[in-house]
């Protein structure tokens, strides 16, 4: 189920709770998923309005103890970081933002838009009830970067085309891991047709390099051009990869290491449609304190 919403000034709060405001879905769905798609938006509602009023006690209610914090310049805190000091949002009370929400099985993705950052707040259905796995911000640059020399670069995809650092536990990471090869082993071909199984169709890549989100389209029109891509992002060995599971979907958060630049840090969702693994959503941003990657020889 997808919901898009423009969020007005005062929806957040009423009688110190939640708004009683209801949204209409888009499509028709069964009753229980549009009871979750309804939970996530009333948690996420009051997630931000607890960040909002700096609150840290009511925000700690609703963090999972799996929590991630990755910020617009690729810092990335866990739960008890977060709540010792409260970051301040980008987006205030988002009063106005555009926000996109899907439901997977236990796992939300919202994602939220207001000029140039971006917001990706992945929730968790636990016992307890909805909590947040992931909040990740990516600031995207207002005009492309001016071209420079030529640097170094190669097509021969190792990492994870071939193998990854890390050993996979169970058949949900392996086939993750291998449907991310494949993906990407049809990137560095420019293959379009090999490339598009293992996406979702409403997949969204947001980058700090970029200027734009990119929609599965969009990506499918980059890879249909000719020629043959730069080997993509390893996996790095160091932070490992973390994976964190709810049945037929799966949150990794890792960290992406270029052939050349800086690092970044990746939040996705990966569901299992028709017995693959297929991504969702793709947030990455730039560990801008991190050094910069030297090819060899370079």
């Amino acid at each position: 189920m997808k919901h898009t919403i423009a969020r007005a000034l005062g929806i957040f709060i009423a009688l110190g709770g939640l708004s009683a405001v209801m949204l209409t879905p888009l499509a028709a769905a069964p009753a229980a998923r549009a009871d979750d798609d309804q939970a996530i938006l009333q948690a996420d509602r009051a997630l931000v309005a607890a960040l909002d009023k700096a609150d840290p006690k009511a925000a700690g209610a609703m963090l999972d103890a799996e929590f991630a914090w990755t910020n617009s310049a690729g810092d990335t805190s866990n739960r008890a970081r977060v709540l010792v000091s409260l970051p301040k949002p980008p987006l205030g009370d988002e009063s106005g933002a555009q926000v996109t929400e899907h439901t997977y099985g236990q796992v939300g993705g919202v994602q939220v838009t207001g000029g140039k950052v971006h917001i990706l707040r992945i929730w968790a259905k636990r016992p307890a009830g909805w909590r947040l796995v992931v909040y990740h911000e990516v600031t995207q640059r207002a005009a492309p970067p001016p071209p420079g020399p030529p640097g170094p670069s190669t097509n021969d995809c190792q990492n994870p085309c071939k193998g990854v650092p890390y050993t996979a536990k169970n058949d949900a990471e392996r086939g993750i891991l291998a449907s991310w090869g494949e993906l990407e082993t049809a990137v560095t071909n420019h293959d379009p047709n090999g490339w598009s199984p293992h996406f979702l169709d409403e997949f969204m890549l947001i980058s700090t390099g970029g200027t734009e989100p990119v929609p599965k389209a969009g990506r499918l029109a980059q890879l249909g051009r000719p020629g043959i891509g730069p080997a993509p992002a390893q996996l790095a060995a160091n932070p490992a990869v973390r994976f964190v599971h709810f049945g037929d979907t799966v949150v990794m958060m890792a960290q992406a290491n270029p052939y050349a630049g800086k690092p970044a840090h990746v939040s996705r969702i990966w569901v299992k449609r028709d017995g693959m693994w297929r991504m969702a959503v793709s947030y990455q941003t730039t560990i801008q304190a991190a050094p910069a990657i030297v090819p060899p020889g370079a």
